[in-house]
């Protein structure tokens, strides 16, 4: 059985800040589109799965996968881990790129840079979030289905399970653990979408880019930010939720 890099997108509408929000549109399209689209820019990636729940409510992002020809996993609410384990069973992930669908300027190129650092620094785990350097909305995580399966089998707390990734990266000795790290610290940067300053930013961001670059990159927000320096206010108090709430 051959096995492959792939990018699983975990994607769900319940969210307790902003219900629905990776249907909801930038120029169009659903966020969740903008998410999918983006990466589908990667060179280094194979193949693209959306990780969804088994909820009536995700009804709606089968649709839209069904729509766009997008291969999907429907698993537990709760149990994000086993949805992420079990939609890398189904579709034979051999390298495993995690991120989350509320982040509709992930960058292709930190993607590729990141597999490209992660293959040759022969790690179990590497991140650009445990040590943040980059804008939150870029996370990026990547290991292999061994690791995965490991963790599955392993992690007992509920967080662990919720969240992925805590069992791998709260047990360095382990695990071989490696940060990926920008040359500037742009950590203060917020450009996910939780609440509604989050997409009043966002959707700034996709108006004025978007028509001119279809796959704008980190660079053109940046400039973008430097000709209006006022945009940072937009969402600049939101709190980031903690690990468990």
């Amino acid at each position: 059985m051959e096995f492959f890099t792939k990018v699983i997108i975990q994607a769900r509408t319940g969210s307790t800040r902003l219900p629905g929000k990776v249907l909801r549109e930038f120029c169009g399209k659903p966020i969740l589109w903008h998410v999918w689209n983006r990466i589908c820019y990667s060179k280094k990636v194979d193949d693209i799965i959306i990780a969804t729940t088994i909820l009536p409510e995700d009804d709606s992002i089968q649709a839209f996968c069904e729509e766009y020809n997008i291969p999907f996993y429907r698993g537990s609410s709760d149990d994000v881990l086993s949805r992420y384990y079990e939609a890398a069973k189904k579709y034979n992930a051999g390298t495993i790129i995690r991120v989350t669908a509320d982040c509709p300027v992930i960058d292709p190129t930190v993607i590729d840079h990141l597999i490209y650092s992660y293959i040759s620094e022969k790690v179990d785990y590497m991140s650009n979030g445990m040590v943040r350097t980059f804008p939150r909305g870029l996370d990026v995580e990547i290991f292999s289905f061994e690791i995965l399966e490991h963790v599955f089998n392993k992690a007992k707390l509920d967080y662990e399970r919720e969240h992925v990734t805590p069992y791998i990266y709260r047990h360095p000795e382990l695990f071989s653990l490696k940060s990926f790290l920008n040359t500037d610290d742009l950590s203060f940067h917020r450009w996910t979408v939780d609440t509604e300053e989050d997409f009043a930013l966002i959707k700034f961001i996709y108006d004025a880019l978007y028509h001119k670059k279809e796959i704008f990159l980190l660079e053109d927000i940046l400039k973008l930010f430097a000709e209006n320096p006022d945009l940072i206010k937009i969402n600049q108090h939101v709190e980031q939720k903690k690990l468990g709430e």
